[in-house]
């Protein structure tokens, strides 16, 4: 993976992440002071229209590094950070899938199977790719073991 690859992910990933959170928030933990507003809190709006936006550069992402990272290390048995790589490679789809579903579903109850379904598959995906990437960092920071003489 290119660093430019790497740092277009981590991107994607913040802001999706960041509006998904911020909106989840103010979707479902604010109160409306106004008993006729429509929405929780003034800018709920703009945090749903932006994380609509910015998460197709996270799908975008993750089908660049599909092919040559997540696909050739499970095919070729890598095992650094293979249980991290694995959870998010299975997260994947079900996260983009009821993101999809949220925006065009029109009956209540599979609204709320969607919303569940997006907000723990999303929450536990945004975890599993923190931890997959301090586990580099804190692998990366290990001093490099001395090499056993030959006997």
């Amino acid at each position: 993976m290119t660093r430019g690859t790497a740092w277009f992910l981590h991107t994607s990933t913040a802001l999706v992440a960041g509006t998904g959170v911020v909106y989840g928030w103010m979707r479902y933990f604010v109160s409306a002071t106004d008993e006729f507003s429509v929405v929780n809190h003034p800018q709920e709006p703009t945090l749903h229209w932006m994380h609509v936006v910015f998460a197709p550069l996270l799908v975008f992402g993750c089908g660049v590094l599909w092919r040559s990272h997540v696909w050739g290390r499970i095919v070729s048995g890598f095992q650094s950070r293979r249980k991290t790589g694995i959870l998010l490679a299975l997260l994947l789809f079900p996260m983009i899938a009821s993101g999809y579903f949220l925006q065009v579903v029109v009956d209540e109850t599979w609204q709320t199977i969607w919303v569940w379904m997006h907000g723990t598959t999303s929450v536990v995906w945004t975890l599993g790719y923190l931890v997959h990437h301090l586990i580099a960092r804190d692998v990366s920071a290990q001093p490099a073991q001395p090499a056993q003489p030959a006997k």
